[in-house]
């Protein structure tokens, strides 16, 4: 049954709290963020000694106030039960101790024992510990709510509309602070969502923009707007502004609500908050200014403990949000804090599981992969304009591509919209041309930092083609697998299948994968097929030994391949050699994995790698990576020696496919002379 869209509005207007208990809330997540940065444990019902603080005040108090104002607001909507789902992504930069915060109120913040919820205990231990405990001090997914963690600025926005996409039961919310309203990302995002088809099956975004003057260490550029450019800038964009201070906040939330578009429309409303930098904390101390400066943006007091005047100033500073009205003796948020702040029911808003192709039924064509898997929905196919070069979709020139693809020129706006789409259970790929898909490698990084702490959540899956073999000088590139594999994290896959068959049954496999981020290499051109016998051994171990010398010979050499047009370029060279002197020992490998080289939890076994490359015998691999990737992965397995490895090599002028081979020494004739070079070298030890 198809999800319903909310009136989101009206859901709000039933479930939001009265005006004090949200004002009481965001004076409680204030305390506690301020507790967090500074004090050993949380007195709200004690004098404030010396005693109390920290030696070494650690964290950022900034972005709080601005981000707990929106929490307060919010949490009521975000935790409204059955009629949708709201989702926070906190794009802020360092708001940690807002979300534990949020966490603690909540209840959904449980330490490691079985004790209670809230206690003396649980409140000493989540001040205490910030930010060396469990949770560290900036926004992971090991905080309770956490469906998107950032790690750089720029890409909230653009998760959020992942998010939404295909999900009209649901509301994205990003918290986008000044820093990351000045990245390139966020820039391209607000006007982004117009290369999807206006009136989509897709869910609401709200931005959330906390425009309070300052990046981390000086004015932003956003704020040094007036406010009648602001309106201007965002009602050009194509939204309807809506600026606050924050002291009506509650009703400019309603007419935001009011005026929710689904993604993909104009109009849809921004919400703009101009509190400034770390509103609600201390104006001044020794005649120095703090409020509306960079001292806010981490702690404003650097030694209170030490500093009489300093502890004089926090102690009023912590005072001003009367604690003892907030919380109980035993650690609890009071009963009206909890209506603005309350725990979110358990149960995830219903969901139909997506059925999965057949996985008997093994698609030919990388076009058959897609068109399968879109076919049993929950599935998109991201692309910067660039689906008909790479020959990926069978429609005919003019023709529009099918509804599950979007096309954007912006590989980063690519990788967050498949992100938000991931992180909400849904299945997607990017596909990019190779030389500019390291666009993305801070993205992915990040991203499996995410996957280390959530686990199985739908692969991140790139499709990697129009190669720098056959591409022009400026689109040569192959880095994003070097620094991936570098990584050395065991959910990276780097695949390289031998030809076009085993390239879409690897494609159909990434698209119904949890867990990993996925690379997958294939030569748009890739024509040559080679016979499948072996293919299964391929995708259980990661590569296969395809040819072999008579049994009990001893191998004087091995060919290994990576990827499909090294597969066509080593078989071509091992039959070369063979004409020339059909006596010849020689092993043919394929490795259709490039990650199961080295040592990981899925790689090749010791005795399969053996089996692959005897150690007596001397192995030329040709990869259509850089060489030292190849040799970086065989390092962790020992000495190197015996592995000559040819691959891409960087050109040093515009040249032609045939020239860029001979350049990297990947033509028949250079192969087949490598090779005999290094038979004779081997004979002669």
């Amino acid at each position: 049954m198809p999800y319903l869209r909310p009136d989101w509005h009206r859901v709000h207007q039933r479930v939001r709290a009265c005006a004090d208990a949200v004002d009481q809330a965001w004076r409680a997540l204030n305390y506690l963020c301020a507790a967090q940065l500074y004090l050993q444990h949380a007195p709200p019902h004690h004098t404030l000694t010396p005693a109390d603080v920290k030696e070494s005040p650690q964290g950022h108090w900034g972005v709080s106030p601005p981000v707990n104002l929106a929490l307060a607001h919010l949490s009521t909507l975000i935790a409204a039960p059955s009629e949708g789902e709201a989702v926070l992504v906190h794009g802020a930069g360092h708001a940690g101790p807002s979300a534990l915060a949020h966490a603690y109120l909540t209840g959904a913040l449980r330490g490691a024992g079985s004790g209670p919820v809230w206690s003396t205990d649980a409140l000493n231990s989540l001040v205490g510990s910030f930010p060396e405990g469990r949770h560290g001090g900036e926004i992971t997914a090991l905080i309770p709510g956490i469906r998107y963690m950032g790690g750089q600025l720029g890409p909230a926005l653009a998760v959020a509309q992942g998010m939404a996409m295909d999900a009209p039961h649901r509301l994205a919310i990003p918290l986008i602070g000044d820093g990351e309203a000045e990245t390139g990302l966020t820039a391209a995002a607000w006007t982004a969502h117009r290369a999807l088809p206006e009136g989509g099956e897709h869910g609401h975004v709200l931005p959330v923009v906390l425009l309070n003057g300052l990046r981390m260490g000086g004015p932003s550029l956003l704020a040094s707007m007036p406010p009648h450019q602001v309106r201007s800038y965002f009602t050009g964009l194509g939204y309807t502004p809506l600026i606050t201070d924050g002291s009506d906040l509650r009703t400019e939330l309603d007419r935001a609500l009011q005026l929710l578009r689904p993604l993909g429309s104009t109009g849809a409303p921004v919400l703009v908050l101009t509190a400034p930098k770390g509103h609600t904390g201390p104006a001044s101390v020794k005649g120095r200014p703090l409020l509306g400066t960079p001292a806010m943006h981490k702690t404003p007091l650097s030694d209170p403990r030490s500093d009489p005047d300093e502890f004089r100033v926090l102690a009023r500073w912590l005072a001003s949000y009367h604690p003892a009205e907030l919380f109980t003796h035993d650690g609890a948020p009071t009963r009206k804090v909890r209506t603005a702040l309350p725990t979110k029911p358990s149960a995830p808003h219903p969901r139909s599981r997506t059925p999965m192709p057949d996985a008997t039924r093994s698609p030919n064509t990388i076009s058959e992969a897609l068109t399968n898997r879109a076919a049993h929905g929950a599935f998109r196919l991201f692309s910067p304009d660039e689906l008909r070069s790479n020959r990926l979709l069978p429609t005919g020139q003019g023709e529009p591509p099918p509804p599950w693809v979007a096309e954007i020129l912006n590989e980063e706006i690519c990788h967050a919209w498949l992100q938000g789409y991931t992180e909400t259970g849904r299945h997607a790929l990017l596909a990019s041309y190779e030389a500019f898909a390291p666009i993305n490698t801070s993205l992915l990084t990040q991203h499996l930092k995410h996957l280390r702490l959530t686990g199985e959540q739908p692969s991140v899956n790139y499709l990697i083609t129009s190669l720098g073999w056959r591409n022009t000088y400026t689109h040569r590139n192959p880095g994003l697998v070097t620094s991936l594999l570098e990584i050395r994290d065991p959910r990276v896959r780097v695949y390289t299948p031998a030809d076009p068959i085993r390239a879409a049954r690897t494609l159909a496999h990434m698209l119904t994968d949890r867990g990993h981020v996925n690379v997958l290499i294939y030569d748009k051109y890739s024509s040559t097929t080679f016979p499948l016998e072996h293919a299964l051994t391929e995708e259980a171990t990661g590569a296969a030994v395809w040819t072999q010398g008579p049994q009990h010979a001893v191998t004087q050499l091995v060919l290994a391949s990576v990827g499909d047009l090294c597969a066509r370029q080593i078989s071509a060279g091992q039959q070369a050699l063979l004409e020339h002197d059909p006596k010849l020992v020689l092993r043919r490998v394929h490795v259709h994995d490039l990650s199961a080289l080295g040592r990981a939890p899925h790689a090749l076994s010791d005795n399969d790698f053996t089996h692959l490359f005897p150690a007596h015998a001397p192995v030329l691999i040709a990869t259509p990576t850089y060489p030292g990737t190849v040799r970086n992965c065989l390092h962790e397995r020992g000495p190197t020696d015996r592995f000559h490895i040819v691959g891409y090599r960087e050109p040093t002028r515009p040249g032609t496919h045939g020239e860029q081979l001979a350049h990297s020494a990947l033509t028949v004739e250079a192969l087949r002379e490598r090779a005999r070079s290094m038979i004779e070298e081997y004979q002669g030890c």
